[in-house]
């Protein structure tokens, strides 16, 4: 629970291409202002001074965002071809991603699927926001989708929660935020999606806990563990356990895995097809120029005779 600093970074993993640390709640990734000194960015300086690439603006390459409220599993990479490989990954939908959360009241339906498309909000005062479309000042939505899992019911601070799992299939910023928001149960202490009034929690109850991204040869697995634990946070008070989250993560991402197997088995069959239609069609080429030379061997013969 305590804040953030220059020096305190906790890494994940590290390979020679890739460190995924485990973000603190509010700090920056990065920040172009001279006075924001405290950010990802300059914890990676201080941590790894060797790795800073002075080709890059803020000497590492992040694979991805995390909102500044947002703790958990950040991916860095470490040279360009390493940050190429992962943004190939991300921007095929490849990457599977979940997030815990204690969200506001009772979640009754345990496992849905969230489909409000988003947009920007541009009404005074609130375009640092995004919107769900329909709403007055919602522009330029996209289509974008959540699955919300309910692993437990209980307290925070004597109100009713619900600790969710979330996994976001789409990208859109505050996708997560905006749609617990928009089916009435907004993530504890968002300050932006509550109207100001969510204001009494130390920080915003969302973390990145799981980031698997298909890599060549050797996939990056990393978990980030669970912060809304008891004994990290008094104030959190499990009633009632449905399904445990490590279970529910490993289901999770045995489904994607096995998703991806098929759309795999699916592109080498259509590969297949592919070529045996280029080489029928080369046979083809060949029968016919096989039998031009045969009828003009067969006139040439005729006429020796």
């Amino acid at each position: 629970m305590e804040p953030a600093s220059v020096e305190r970074l906790s890494v994940l993993f590290q390979s020679d291409d890739y460190i995924v640390v485990d973000k603190h709640w509010d700090i920056r990734i990065d920040s172009k202002m001279w006075y924001e000194k405290n950010t990802v960015q300059a914890q990676l300086r201080h941590r790894f001074p060797q790795l800073a690439d002075p080709n890059t603006y803020y000497g590492f390459r992040f694979c991805h965002q995390l909102d500044f409220s947002t703790s958990g599993a950040l991916c860095v990479a470490l040279n360009k071809a390493a940050a190429g490989q992962a943004y190939r990954c991300f921007k095929e939908r490849t990457v599977t991603k979940a997030y815990l959360a204690l969200v506001r009241g009772l979640v009754e339906e345990e496992i849905q699927t969230l489909h409000f498309s988003i947009g920007k909000n541009t009404s005074e005062g609130k375009t640092h926001m995004m919107c769900i479309e329909g709403t007055d000042g919602c522009e330029n939505s996209k289509p974008c989708q959540t699955a919300l899992t309910v692993l437990e019911y209980g307290l925070y601070d004597g109100e009713p929660v619900t600790k969710v799992l979330l996994q976001p299939f789409t990208g859109r910023t505050h996708q997560l935020r905006v749609h617990c928001s928009a089916i009435g149960h907004p993530i504890v202490g968002d300050f932006t999606y509550s109207s100001g009034a969510d204001n009494g929690p130390f920080r915003m109850m969302l973390h990145a806990h799981l980031l698997h991204i298909p890599l060549d040869p050797e996939p990056l697995l990393v978990y980030a563990g669970d912060p809304f634990l008891p004994s990290v946070d008094s104030k959190w008070i499990p009633q009632r356990s449905l399904r445990p989250l490590k279970d529910t993560v490993d289901a999770l991402l045995e489904q994607r895995m096995e998703e991806q197997r098929q759309v795999k088995a699916m592109e080498r069959e259509r590969v297949r097809q592919r070529e045996e239609k280029r080489l029928k069609k080369n046979s083809k080429v060949e029968s016919d120029e096989q039998r031009r030379q045969c009828e003009e061997w067969l006139r040439e013969w005729d006429g020796d005779s």
